[in-house]
């Protein structure tokens, strides 16, 4: 593919238009919509429908600007290279949130510190949020829990989490699963794997929830424990940061929901930033994976 259509077509989806487009590139509408139709062509299918005054991508259109933004991606990425010889560039992350608010601040700070020509943008969600933000390109890389279905795509271990049940102060002790029978979870929405940890526990015990309570942070998620709202499941790292960590009771989880690890995964081939990345993660898990 010529990257220079693939240059056009993205600008028109960013834009929103043609006539945007055009002025960003310095080019004349008339051009712009040539060279579209002119790859539309070459391709056999139609890449933009009209929709009201603008232009929609129809789905051959999605499916293509993933692939655009991750070939002119490298396109840059090798230009950068080869020019300065040093690891420059974008690297765009996925993350949860307990690892975004835990794990990641030490690593980034000294990526940061090794490689201060890269900049990263990062994104924090469920692991099933993350694995769509990857088969969409629109992330290279994510951080994600287990279980989680690998597909296509590339992964190595980063780091555990242990993870703790949480109740109210002064709750009584909550050692088995069929104590959790009808009582409120605290939760990230579907898609959360700790939260599937949880209910799958609940089930081996025969006992449902109330009701799940869905949170948007584990700020939020602590704090409702401590009011004595529910119970939830959470990191213990996250924890013992959070402002009302020491205000909830913790419970121990049976050895094969206690422990969970937290990997990194990405599509095709890891760009020089990510690598720079990888090699900050914890030694013990880089060994014979990286070429």
């Amino acid at each position: 593919m010529d990257l220079d259509d693939l240059h056009i077509f993205r600008c028109v989806v960013r834009e929103g238009g043609v006539t945007r487009a055009a002025t960003r590139l310095h080019r004349v509408p008339s051009n712009v919509t040539t060279r579209i139709k002119q790859f539309e062509e070459r391709l056999g299918v139609t890449l933009f429908r009209r929709q009201g005054r603008g232009l929609a991508l129809t789905d051959a259109g999605r499916r293509l600007l993933g692939h655009a933004e991750r070939l002119l991606q490298m396109a840059d990425l090798a230009e950068q290279e080869l020019r300065s010889g040093g690891v420059r560039g974008l690297l765009k992350l996925g993350s949860l949130e307990s690892a975004a608010g835990a794990r990641l601040p030490p690593m980034l700070s000294a990526f940061h510190a090794q490689y201060p020509d890269v900049s990263i943008e990062l994104q924090t969600g469920t692991t099933t949020a993350l694995l769509r933000l990857l088969e969409r390109f629109e992330v290279e890389a994510a951080f994600v829990s287990e279980p989680f279905e690998t597909g296509g795509l590339s992964s190595l271990p980063a780091f555990e989490e242990e993870l703790v049940l949480i109740s109210a102060k002064g709750a009584p002790a909550l050692c088995s699963a069929a104590a959790l029978g009808g009582q409120t979870l605290l939760a990230f929405p579907h898609g959360c794997s700790y939260r599937r940890r949880l209910v799958e526990w609940m089930a081996e015990g025969g006992a449902s929830p109330g009701r799940i309570l869905d949170l948007g942070s584990y700020h939020a998620i602590v704090a409702c424990v401590a009011a004595g709202t529910g119970v939830a499941i959470v990191p213990a790292e996250v924890l013992d940061q959070a402002v009302l960590g020491t205000a909830v009771e913790r419970h121990p989880l049976p050895e094969r929901f206690r422990i969970n690890r937290t990997h990194l995964a990405w599509q095709g081939e890891a760009s020089p930033p990510l690598r720079a990345l990888m090699d900050l993660l914890p030694g013990a898990y880089k060994v014979g994976i990286m070429p």
